[in-house]
């Protein structure tokens, strides 16, 4: 789970410093590959658009790429869950082999357990690999194509700062919602979970704070998708009771068990 957050982290800075990378113009007569697909987001959203309204094409096109990426989520989704589930047998193998000196066979003795439960730490990295150069895209679409960088929407000039703060809030509010209901579920929580839920939060308001509105329109749509997201298919209160059920009816079975025994014992 610390590797995945570090991981996380690593991404997000990543993605900060590479969409500040390209800063030239893109136009149709682009010839570079990675620009004409930059331009080819510009496009899209151009035409999702309604009656010309970039922001409404923002919307439309965000969404639309978050759903296309939702079976690689789900795959993320569950495989976190299986690690969450596992997480009290990793606390005993902590306990079985403490200290440096056995950090290499509690490595392998976790790698094992994993691999026995058919849990791939990869897949639950593998929707941020996929989203990064799409993230990227879509801020460069917003930022270096000219015809995005135009037009109001409801209180927004596009290709302004928000100047009544909303979104850069709205966008840091659902960041930290996110976080928090993925981490909700968690049996094991550290200081260091918490502590990258408020970072991360911190880091997309700033980010949202000093980017165009047009891109943090995409933020605040995009995470408030990751919210809704996460209640639909991982709600954590939803694992928190099915948890708590397990653990009613494994008591029940205990006391079922004990009583037989009593029973067996009076008849002898």
């Amino acid at each position: 789970m610390k590797r995945k957050i570090k991981l996380t982290l690593m991404l997000a800075v990543g993605l900060m410093v590479l969409t500040a990378c390209g800063t030239g113009p893109i136009t149709s007569e682009t010839t570079d590959f990675w620009d004409k697909f930059v331009y080819f987001f510009a496009q899209a959203i151009r035409f999702l658009g309604v009656g010309g309204n970039i922001g409404i094409g923002i919307i439309l096109f965000t969404l639309i790429i978050r759903t296309l990426l939702l079976p690689l989520s789900k795959v993320q989704m569950a495989s976190s869950r299986k690690m969450q589930d596992l997480q009290p047998k990793v606390k005993e193998l902590r306990e079985r082999y403490p200290g440096r000196d056995n950090q290499l066979l509690l490595t392998e003795e976790i790698q094992r357990l994993y691999k026995e439960e058919g849990v791939n730490q990869m897949a639950s990295m593998l929707p941020l690999f996929v989203q990064m150069p799409i993230l990227i895209a879509l801020f460069q679409a917003l930022s270096r194509v000219d015809f995005l960088k135009t037009g109001q929407f409801l209180w927004l000039n596009l290709s302004q700062t928000d100047p009544y703060y909303i979104l850069p809030i709205l966008a840091a509010v659902f960041t930290f919602l996110s976080s928090w209901l993925m981490s909700k579920a968690q049996l094991e929580k550290s200081g260091m979970m918490t502590a990258m839920t408020y970072l991360m939060t911190a880091m997309i308001f700033w980010f949202a704070l000093r980017s165009s509105s047009g891109v943090a329109l995409y933020w605040t749509v995009s995470n408030a998708y990751q919210v809704f997201q996460t209640l639909l298919f991982n709600n954590p209160f939803k694992i928190i009771a099915e948890r708590e059920a397990e653990r009613l009816a494994e008591k029940q079975r205990m006391v079922r068990i004990r009583k037989a025994q009593k029973k067996a014992k009076k008849r002898k």
